[in-house]
């Protein structure tokens, strides 16, 4: 149901704003803060008047100069819609990823792979994607690696175990 909600609110903020990286990356750091446990807290109180909630919201964002953006924000408040800005920011994420047709993916693995071996791997998914895929290093226990990038629907895993397996079972089949 939220998710329903915020795609209009995100459909509606980025068909009147045509320049949505500024604003993108000002509502990805409000997302940031209002993860936070004392934000979230706030937001969910039925203590705290709507407006303050706005304007706890609005500082976060300092001094910007974008007012379709805090007007924006001001709407939610108004309709105590605050706590979907992070679904919102999430759609509008996705929407801009396809529009530019770069995604963004995870590499786990053991150990760091170098540069060029990333760049290759980014090459060849690009290959058969058809999209521009940037991946992003993270350390796991898994002994092999495993490629995933959610937008895409894309999970490709190498784990040497498997591969252990598969070829024990290929030579048993052989014999």
């Amino acid at each position: 149901m939220e998710e329903l909600i915020a795609k209009r609110y995100a459909k509606a903020f980025s068909s009147a704003k045509k320049d949505l990286k500024e604003s993108l990356k000002l509502l990805n750091i409000l997302s940031e803060a209002i993860c936070d446990d004392k934000i979230q807290k706030v937001l969910a109180s039925p203590v705290v008047p709507n407006q303050q909630k706005t304007q706890l919201l609005l500082s976060v964002l300092h001094d910007t100069s974008d007012t379709m953006l805090i007007n924006f924000i001001k709407i939610l408040g108004e309709n105590k819609r605050l706590e979907l800005i992070p679904v919102i920011t999430k759609v509008l994420n996705a929407d801009e990823q396809k529009a530019s047709n770069v995604y963004q993916g995870t590499l786990k693995s053991k150990e760091a792979l170098d540069e060029k071996a990333l760049h290759s791997l980014e090459t060849t998914l690009k290959k058969y994607t058809g999209s521009n895929i940037k991946l992003i290093q993270q350390k796991s226990e898994l002994d092999g690696m495993r490629v995933s990038v959610d937008d895409l629907g894309i999970e490709v895993n190498f784990s040497k175990q498997r591969v252990k397996e598969q070829l024990i079972d290929f030579i048993k089949k052989s014999l």
